[in-house]
């Protein structure tokens, strides 16, 4: 009989929006159980959080360090952690998780420097662990699906990919008001180097190389700020070069007035072209050269394995966000279950991961240099 993952937590205390989703998510179809955290650096919030989590005084842990240690030496130790802190504080803990054989969920991006980010690559590797990183939106099934279309060559050699992610919550001066959120990622000791290109250019990027399976070997990058005092960017935009003849476009702003949360990938290729939108997860657009436009439906006639494996409920019962998160957790939960020897194939299961993680740290780096170069064309090196 499958038992429930013992899971463990960083971050995610009182007042945190991360940690919720992620709890949610991990519950979503049954495969973990939180049962350890250190959930706040403040001794009292970290209690009170356990408290209202039904996790145990014995283990709740004043900090991430005593955690792992006496973690490790349980019989029942926690398998996995999940840790959803800010980004400064995302290396810290996921080396010693990692050194203490206990598999990884970090939030993204990964670290705050490359070599923060190379030095988890390698410990994943060292200790065979799994290591997951939160790109929520590769888990929604018309995603999977549009991936599955571009490596079957449904849509033919790709030659254009434009994606955008534009929001508009940063648009006045929030940080200066005391908005936890707003406060951190627009702090550089804690949020690193980039503000808009690292917060939510990185899923833009990771989105556009997961569905085409191409690596973006430069770009040319104008990162702007906006709001008057701020320290990072709240506008990034960019062209893109990908493996062979491929070429491409990213926008990334956080300051689009009237935009909530529009991800939104185009990818065209000599055949055909997709289009997929975040607001509008449960479909995809298909057009094919000379031919109607064609929307399939998750769940509905069109649709094939990859998104019927990341599908839950019947087609016209919409699935979203936590869903998505959800879909992460149990490839997660499956990769787990892999490596310790059990039936199944590890290419059912695309997680984002490590490699993921170090992808993300240098196409930042690679933004903020070319930026500064005046966008300056500027590889992501090595791709």
């Amino acid at each position: 009989m499958r038992k429930r993952l013992r899971l463990g937590m960083v971050g995610g205390g009182q007042g945190a929006f991360i940690g919720a989703v992620h709890r949610m998510a991990a519950r979503l179809d049954d495969r973990f159980e939180l049962v350890a955290g250190a959930f706040s650096s403040d001794g009292d919030r970290a209690r009170a959080s356990a408290e209202e989590l039904h996790v145990s005084d014995q283990r709740s842990y004043a900090d991430y360090r005593t955690m792992a240690e006496q973690e490790a030496r349980r019989p029942d130790r926690i398998d996995a952690v999940a840790i959803v802190t800010p980004n400064h504080l995302h290396h810290g803990p996921a080396r010693v998780f990692l050194d203490a054989g206990i598999h990884v969920f970090c939030e993204k991006p990964m670290t705050i420097s490359v070599a923060e980010a190379q030095d988890l690559v390698d410990a994943a590797k060292r200790t065979k662990s799994v290591f997951a990183l939160a790109h929520t939106y590769s888990g929604y099934p018309m995603v999977r699906e549009a991936r599955a279309l571009v490596a079957a060559g449904e849509l033919g050699p790709i030659r254009v990919v434009q994606v955008e992610y534009p929001q508009e919550w940063l648009s006045t001066p929030l940080e200066s008001t005391g908005q936890k959120q707003a406060e951190w990622r627009t702090d550089p000791a804690r949020s690193g180097a980039g503000g808009c290109v690292g917060d939510i250019g990185t899923h833009a990027f990771h989105l556009a190389e997961f569905v085409t399976g191409l690596r973006c070997q430069a770009v040319a990058a104008q990162l702007s700020t906006f709001v008057p005092g701020r320290r990072l960017d709240d506008d990034a935009q960019m062209m893109l070069r990908f493996d062979g003849a491929a070429r491409g476009l990213l926008w990334a702003s956080q300051v689009a007035a009237g935009h909530e949360n529009g991800l939104r990938l185009r990818v065209y290729g000599e055949r055909a072209s997709l289009e997929w939108i975040q607001e509008h997860p449960n479909q995809l657009r298909i057009a094919k050269l000379g031919q109607a436009p064609q929307i399939v439906s998750r769940g509905g006639a069109g649709a094939g394995p990859a998104a019927a494996r990341a599908t839950r409920v019947p087609s016209g019962h919409p699935e979203g966000y936590i869903e998505a998160f959800g879909q992460l957790y149990r490839d997660f939960a499956a990769l787990i279950e892999i490596s310790r020897g059990a039936h199944g194939e590890a290419d059912e299961h695309p997680l984002p991961g490590a490699l993921d993680g170090l992808r993300g740290m240098r196409f930042i780096e690679a933004a903020i240099a070319s930026s500064r170069a005046d966008a300056a064309w500027t590889s992501i090196n090595p791709a």
